[in-house]
């Protein structure tokens, strides 16, 4: 069986349309939207709204963990600009083009800058979302628990640890287990480009450590120190960026 993967599309709708060529299913782990590239100030939902220079100026207050300051922009710009309808009209655009682009069938579950509510407007009748679950593809059984732990830069859809906790016990044991962030470990948290650690799950760990999958998958930290670590029998792997690489991890099994 092949399993292709992907994770942090950000918007990246035309190479996730091939995205399933040649695989028996897609697994997609989340981070659909693009509000911000920090490779270019000018793409992503803020620049849409505001203009690359205001979106530099944003960025630099949060590379800077000005993060109040970074806060008290945005919400003035959003304040000027007509409020919240135009947000969700850019961010209903992107998910109509990503979701009609994701192949079928595919497993999705959400990252931490993905807005679930919106999500049943724009799903095909082959996408199966997962969020604190599982699914048998192919004789294997994949675990799902989708989302992004509370951190300073409040990114849309951050939960507590007691929460995702939650999740991955619904998820249980299984022979892939596939979340959006990774398991609390220095070398797959640290991000050598924007030089700091992101947030990783030490439940996600635990379980690792508890239940023995054969895989770990994930993504979240777009240039990890490490992409890969094992731990005792289960190979942890961060599946890539694919807004910047744009091709899907291939799962053989």
């Amino acid at each position: 069986m092949r399993v292709h993967v992907v994770s942090d599309v950000h918007g990246r709708a035309g190479a996730l349309a091939r995205a399933g060529d040649g695989a028996d299913a897609v697994i997609c782990l989340g981070d659909l939207l693009c509000f911000i590239d920090y490779s270019d100030y000018g793409n992503g939902i803020f620049a849409e709204l505001f203009g690359a220079e205001r979106v530099a100026e944003y960025i630099a207050l949060r590379t800077a963990k000005r993060f109040g300051e970074a806060t008290t922009l945005i919400r003035g710009l959003f304040a000027s600009s007509g409020g919240n309808g135009r947000l969700e009209a850019a961010v209903r655009r992107q998910y109509e083009e990503l979701f009609a682009a994701l192949p079928e069938p595919a497993y999705l579950t959400y990252g931490n800058v993905d807005l679930p509510a919106m999500w049943p407007d724009y799903i095909k009748p082959g996408h199966h979302v997962i969020d604190g679950g599982r699914a048998e593809i192919g004789g294997v059984t994949f675990g799902f628990a989708g989302g992004g732990l509370i951190s300073p830069y409040h990114t849309p859809n951050e939960i507590s640890p007691e929460q995702f906790a939650v999740k991955l016990e619904a998820a249980g044991a299984a022979d892939v287990l596939c979340t959006h962030i990774p398991p609390a470990i220095p070398e797959l948290l640290y991000d050598t480009v924007a030089r700091r650690l992101e947030t990783g799950s030490e439940e996600l760990l635990a379980v690792i450590r508890r239940t023995s999958p054969r895989y770990s998958l994930f993504g979240h930290v777009h240039q990890p120190l490490a992409r890969r670590v094992r731990v005792g029998r289960t190979e942890c792997v961060n599946v890539g960026h694919f807004r910047a690489a744009g091709a899907p991890y291939v799962l053989e099994m």
